[in-house]
């Protein structure tokens, strides 16, 4: 494990903590809802450095192609405006947060929270160097968006207190770190915050 410090240079992402990914929605990631007081703990220090919060959400169209009547591997979910799309209820999300919607294209997976959207420019608009990123699921869209990001340049931490996997396949959370890591992330705990 690595210390990692959070200064102004710094940027929390929460990726897609919604209702449709926790128990009892449409696609649940099992013990989903385990990552969220380990992710106000994190919003709270982020909060207190006064640095970007940013909320990503999967935000499908109806027909999106991800979605097993198009051909996709899943179950129709975070359909836009839909409860099961909306942020859990115990996520905090504090005022000024900024909220990142992706596969909004019917015909895009867009599991990355770069993918298709602003969150690049707006990163380095504000500029930030360093990412600390953690949510659901730790094997999609968790790893999709850390991997972009470490093309885009920046430093990226994993949240592996705060982060929670599908496991299609078992095995499938170890290699997606793994890969992360191989890749240039830094895997922590809060622990390690300085």
């Amino acid at each position: 494990m690595s210390q990692a410090n959070v200064d102004k240079e710094s940027a929390l992402i929460v990726v897609d903590v919604q209702n449709d990914f926790t128990p009892g929605g449409a696609l649940p990631v099992k013990d989903g809802e385990k990552v969220i007081e380990p992710l106000n703990k994190y919003v709270g220090i982020f909060q207190r450095i006064g640095v970007p919060i940013i909320f990503t959400r999967d935000w499908h169209p109806k027909n999106h192609i991800s979605f097993a009547e198009r051909g996709g591997p899943w179950p129709p979910h975070c359909v836009q405006n839909a409860n099961g799309a909306e942020f859990h209820k115990d996520l905090r999300i504090p005022e000024g947060a900024i909220v990142i919607s992706k596969a909004t294209d019917p015909d895009e997976e867009g599991y990355s929270g770069f993918q298709g959207t602003e969150l690049g420019s707006i990163l380095r608009r504000k500029g930030i160097t360093k990412l600390f990123v953690g949510g659901l699921a730790t094997d999609y869209c968790v790893k999709s968006t850390i991997l972009d990001a470490l093309k885009e340049g920046f430093r990226v931490y994993f949240l592996s207190d705060a982060s929670m996997a599908v496991n299609v396949r078992p095995g499938d959370s170890e290699r997606a770190v793994e890969e992360m890591v191989r890749n240039g992330a830094k895997s922590i705990r809060i622990r390690d915050i300085s």
